[in-house]
């Protein structure tokens, strides 16, 4: 009989009533094991040691492309190279499972190798977090030559399949990015095409010719202020002019009524020495040169006539009479010159005063015309700046593809080739015998437990309270033929109210 609650001295009591069964069971368990290690068919394991190379270029120079975690790296690996398209070949060139292979579908087959080999990462020491140094890959088959050779073979398509997918993922970056560039530098073209026009439409006006455009300004007023200044004297020395020829024309006119004329001769000469002046001053087509050549004429041919006799006075004194004198001649083209001056600088002062409009009008439009630039501006730095950052990563994809080609960037290098095992790894017979030995203890200790539950002997006084739920009294040694047992037992006596205690003592 077992209590529910037992004390440690009661579980040595009960292995020392039991201990037969614990005891053989134990001794036969270790052989028996044994024994079955050595009829179960061996399974033999192949190991290698992958090493993940870091790139050979600092990352600094060349940024990597490939920046996944290489534990879902691996794991993506793993995937695809333990699939039915990579492993069936292997299965049928290797002779795996040869016994099976008619007759079991090439599924199950798969699925066998799928759980004969093992990937497992190797992490570093300091950290179990951090990135992987390696990994090892383990084969285990019925044959050791063939668990080598699985071994190097699926070792061999993990080192090509990380080369392929790098490259691969390198070579599509590298397009995409390239693709990225390519509109990148149509919206550029299309951003620099609207602010050539917006520059073309406002030339003049934009934001970095305020100052400019003030600075003309300035100076243009100051240029009419000046023009009008000199176009106020002209038109005074015109006034002047035009009184001091008046004066002198009436003078001149008064001494040709009272006086002796010059005789022709001199006129002919003083006229030669006007026109002579004129002509170091104008040109053949000015008016006062053209009339002065037009009265030396005349009077040349007033001389050649009294020359040859054929004059009157008359017709001299009108000849001298149409002659002006030199004075004359002068304030005439001084007068002359100052209306072409007055000429020039009323022109120059309207055209001052068309690009003074000019001007102001760029100068009012300039805070429209700067926030259009702006925003075009905005627009195409934002443009060329998304194109400057496309055209870097496409250069760091390229040299990282480059690099790639080269197998100088992450790569899985082989530590330690796949192993050819002298001995089996399952079954191992000291793990059994072992194990043999620790199954033989269980069910020994398991069967003595099952006995005990099943005896219903009265030993203690804790029995015979736990199965009467009865105080116990006393305890009377056993008299008569119980007294020559071999254990010694005790009658307890218990309280005679329930009347059971007569009854156990009869």
């Amino acid at each position: 009989m077992i209590r529910s609650e037992l004390k440690p001295g009661d579980y040595i009591t009960i292995l020392r009533r039991r201990w037969v069964p614990v005891v053989v069971l134990t001794i036969v368990g270790g052989p028996v094991a044994y024994a079955i290690a050595h009829f179960i068919p061996p399974r033999y394991t192949s190991q290698t040691t992958v090493l993940i190379q870091q790139p050979t270029v600092p990352q600094k120079l060349v940024p990597p492309v490939v920046t996944g975690d290489i534990d879902q790296r691996l794991a993506s690996m793993r995937v695809q190279i333990l699939s039915r398209t990579r492993l069936e070949p292997i299965i049928r060139q290797f002779g795996l499972y040869s016994s099976d292979i008619n007759s079991v579908p090439m599924e199950e087959l798969v699925t066998r190798l799928q759980k004969a080999v093992d990937v497992t990462p190797i992490r570093r020491m300091e950290e179990t977090s951090g990135s992987l140094p390696g990994f090892n890959i383990t084969v285990t088959l019925a044959s050791p030559q063939k668990a080598q050779a699985v071994c190097t073979a699926i070792t061999s398509m993990f080192i090509a399949e990380n080369v392929r997918t790098r490259q691969e993922h390198s070579e599509d970056t590298t397009q995409f990015l390239t693709q990225q560039l390519a509109d990148a530098k149509a919206a550029l073209d299309a951003q620099n095409a609207k602010l050539a026009a917006f520059k073309t439409r406002y030339l003049g006006s934009l934001p970095d010719d305020d100052k400019t455009n003030l600075n003309i300004l300035t100076g243009l007023t100051s240029q009419l202020d000046a023009s009008t200044e000199a176009l106020s004297r002209a038109q005074q020395d015109k006034s002047f002019l035009e009184s001091s020829l008046g004066q002198a024309v009436q003078a001149w006119q008064a001494s040709q009524n009272g006086t002796n004329p010059q005789t022709l001769q001199d006129k002919l000469t003083a006229l030669q020495a006007h026109l002579a002046d004129l002509r170091s001053r104008y040109t053949d087509s000015f008016p006062d040169v053209i009339r002065a050549k037009a009265d030396i004429a005349a009077l040349q041919k007033q001389i050649a006539a009294e020359s040859a006799g054929g004059g009157t006075p008359a017709s001299g004194k009108a000849a001298q009479t149409s002659i002006e004198p030199a004075n004359i001649q002068t304030l005439r083209a001084q007068l002359h010159g100052i209306d072409v001056m007055i000429k020039e600088k009323t022109a120059e002062q309207n055209d001052l005063k068309r690009q003074i409009k000019v001007y102001e009008a760029r100068v009012q439009s300039s805070p429209d015309v700067e926030q259009q630039y702006k925003a075009l501006t905005l627009g195409y730095q934002a443009a060329l700046d998304n194109y400057n950052e496309l055209t870097k990563h496409r250069d760091e994809a390229q040299m990282a593809t480059d690099l790639e080609k080269r197998q100088e960037g992450e790569t899985f290098a082989i530590l330690d080739p796949a192993s050819l095992p002298d001995h089996p790894s399952f079954p191992n017979a000291l793990f059994f015998t072992l194990g043999g030995f620790g199954v033989g203890l269980i069910l020994g200790l398991g069967l003595a437990f099952l006995q005990e539950k099943r005896d219903t002997s009265i030993r203690t006084e804790e029995d015979v309270e736990f199965a009467l739920r009865l105080p116990v009294i006393a305890m009377v040694p056993a008299i008569g033929p119980l007294a020559g047992s071999k254990s010694k037992k005790f009658v307890p006596s218990l309280s005679s109210s329930h009347g059971i205690g007569d009854s156990l003592n009869s």
